[in-house]
């Protein structure tokens, strides 16, 4: 992974390999500025030459890809054809909490009319006399637009970015319900398309839904038989291996599972999913455009269909940072280097909450927090380091804070938690952000055309 450098202004350059910023700490000349992204700054030099990097997006409804690449053009003597390559240089995955956004103010929303029906008279609802400005997005659709445009901005903190690209993604629901719609009827909906097949590949996580076996040759089946009276509608729509499929051919899937209820019923309710997260890539990938366009930078763009063939082309594992990687144009066997190394995971936890009370389902209070929400110097969602000198939890723990007021914290690391650690022991690394940070495994590095 690469490391982010800035200069002794704190200007960004070229991000350099983790060896080199190891001998740069070592020998005294850089200096530690953040721990994630990790990055340094130089105490020695002011300025310097610096390469084309371009940030690529690959925008979802739970997490979108980011990718930053070095890009070098060369030119064929004989055609005079441009060729450009991509040097993958970091990667990192940014999980939304879009959902916890909507449980929230569905729960604010209950006590809200809990609390009027308890405390006054009927008063009729007023959902008919508001209005809302132009390009208004509910607060869990909006929060995935920004989240993604501040996480440009800090990139562009920390590396001379130069250009931009994004996976405009559009899936068109209308005819996935419908696919012989057309004409007016058609054109009350959304006009472009988009693969059902890579639909129903993303719905179904790429398994076969009869014998879940991965990273297989899969098939598009109908649930209802075609000779049933089956359509193309994406509910009747599932995945299956070759050997399930010729196995079932055109029997009913209650009778082919009929000695398999649980594997029946969770295929059912699979087919019967809402398009509710298709939904919000639709609404949220022209808002996420236009914050983009606003930078300045150019902006590239290029279809699901297209990150789909040049990963598959280029034997490239299905994850959300490598097809943020194959985003635009990918031309060329060899124009995506570097690509196998580790990914940042960015899990957005939001900077607390106002609301100071706990409450059971009903509403009534069963626990208060802490009215500030720093305690001896420390907050909750600090990256500290604990120096633990005796005890049952005598060592280092490094990891996110919990604050108590009583100045007991507790120490969550990947996997479990510590608890019971004395502020004494505690060392700020760095001050909480909204985010969570994880470093995943490179991807395997073999993979199939056919499993993308």
């Amino acid at each position: 992974m690469a490391v982010f450098v800035l200069d002794k202004q704190k200007k960004p350059l070229m991000p350099c390999t983790e060896k080199r910023a190891r001998l740069l700490l070592q020998r005294g000349r850089a200096v530690v500025v953040r721990l994630a992204p990790f990055t340094i700054r130089l105490k020695d030099r002011v300025g310097g030459e610096t390469q084309p990097l371009r940030v690529k997006l690959d925008p979802g409804s739970k997490t979108t890809g980011i990718a930053l690449v070095r890009e070098t053009e060369t030119v064929d003597p004989e055609t005079g054809e441009v060729e450009r390559t991509a040097h993958v240089l970091w990667l990192g995955e940014l999980e939304h909490r879009g959902q916890a956004i909507h449980k929230a103010l569905e729960k604010r929303r209950n006590f809200r009319r809990s609390r009027r029906y308890r405390k006054t008279r009927f008063r009729a609802p007023r959902f008919l006399n508001r209005t809302r400005r132009e390009g208004w997005l509910a607060p869990s659709l909006r929060h995935r637009v920004d989240t993604t445009t501040s996480w440009v901005a800090r990139l562009r903190r920390l590396a001379p970015i130069t250009a931009l690209s994004q996976e405009r993604v559009r899936f068109d629901m209308q005819l996935m319900q419908n696919p012989e719609i057309s004409g007016a009827e058609y054109q009350q909906g959304t006009l472009a398309g988009y693969e059902v097949k890579e639909y129903v590949l993303e719905k179904f996580h790429r398994t076969c839904a009869y014998c879940g076996a991965k990273d297989v040759p899969l098939e598009i089946e109908h649930i209802v038989p075609r000779s049933k009276g089956g359509s193309n509608r994406p509910s009747n729509l599932t995945l299956a291996c070759r050997p399930c499929n010729r196995k079932k051919a055109d029997k009913p899937i209650e009778v082919f599972l009929a000695r398999k209820p649980a594997v029946l019923k969770r295929s059912q309710d699979q087919a019967k999913a809402p398009l509710n997260h298709a939904a919000a890539v639709n609404t949220t990938r022209g808002a996420l455009f236009a914050a983009l366009k606003a930078t300045g930078l150019p902006i590239e763009t290029g279809s699901g269909g297209r990150t789909k063939y040049n990963r598959s082309r280029l034997e490239i594992p299905k994850t959300h940072a490598l097809d943020a990687a194959c985003v635009g144009q990918v031309d060329q066997v060899d124009q995506v280097q570097g690509w196998n190394r580790p990914v940042l995971a960015i899990q957005a936890t939001g900077r607390g909450a106002y609301c100071r009370t706990n409450a059971f389902d009903n509403g009534f209070p069963r626990g208060y927090y802490t009215r500030q929400k720093r305690v001896r110097g420390f907050q909750t969602g600090d990256w500290v380091r604990a120096d633990v000198p005796k005890g049952k939890k005598a060592g280092v723990h490094i990891g996110r804070v919990q604050v108590r007021k009583t100045g007991s914290f507790n120490i969550c690391l990947p996997g479990h938690r510590v608890q019971g650690i004395s502020y004494r022991y505690c060392q700020v690394l760095q001050r909480a952000d909204g985010y969570g940070y994880a470093v995943q495994p490179k991807p395997q590095t073999e993979v199939a055309r056919w499993a993308a």
